[in-house]
């Protein structure tokens, strides 16, 4: 998500922070890329390993799942590096007064966020995972139109 963020921040004109325990950092690659555009939308990027700074005055903040498909063989290693990145009230109240909190969802509470946070007002995490179902949907609309036997013979 991190990736797909930094590149949309980036070009929409975002100042992006990420913060993450060093060995989980962005790809180098995708932040250069995004350091490359920055300077046209005048955006300021930063990683780093101390979430009190990724936060610090933040208008959004955003948090991933610590566990995705794939990694589960790492997980007591996961969960342990990214212990202090919790968000919880206390993170949060180093962002600006009415930010908001936002997750992509699956969450793991108790990991990534606290309840206390996701279950709170400034939480937009249902009305996100309902944005995205209706992107999905015009997603599979569009490929299924393009594919379509009629689409091919030109109807």
């Amino acid at each position: 998500m991190a990736h797909s963020l930094v590149l949309g921040c980036t070009i929409l004109g975002i100042n992006f922070n990420c913060a993450a325990p060093k060995g989980y950092w962005m790809n180098s690659e995708i932040v250069s890329k995004a350091k490359q555009l920055a300077p046209t939308t005048g955006v300021k990027i930063m990683q780093t390993d101390k979430p009190q700074d990724g936060v610090k005055n933040a208008d959004i903040v955003y948090t991933d799942t610590w566990i995705s498909m794939g990694d589960e063989s790492e997980r007591n290693k996961r969960l342990k590096a990214f212990m202090n990145y919790q968000v919880d009230q206390e993170l949060m109240s180093l962002a600006k007064p009415d930010a908001i909190f936002m997750h992509d969802m699956p969450v793991s509470r108790g990991n990534e966020v606290t309840a206390e946070v996701i279950d709170s007002p400034y939480s937009v995490v249902f009305e996100q995972a309902e944005n995205r179902l209706h992107v999905q949907k015009a997603l599979l609309w569009w490929l299924i139109k393009e594919k379509s036997p009629a689409k091919r013979q030109g109807i």
